[in-house]
């Protein structure tokens, strides 16, 4: 199992959500920004969601 397997199995979301999240902070995109304005990336996930993920 990938870590972005696990991260989406714990956190209860699609592998596609976490990798876009992760590909967005790795660019330097802050969680605020993340969760108000990429939500199309994101598949709408919230700040906490986003924030979860990147704690992961």
């Amino acid at each position: 199992m990938t870590p972005i397997q696990l991260i989406a199995r714990r956190l209860n979301l699609r592998e596609k959500q976490v990798e876009q999240t992760i590909a967005l902070l790795d660019e330097g995109a802050t969680i605020p920004f993340i969760s108000r304005y990429r939500k199309e990336a994101t598949g709408g996930m919230d700040e906490v969601a986003v924030a979860a993920v990147a704690e992961q």
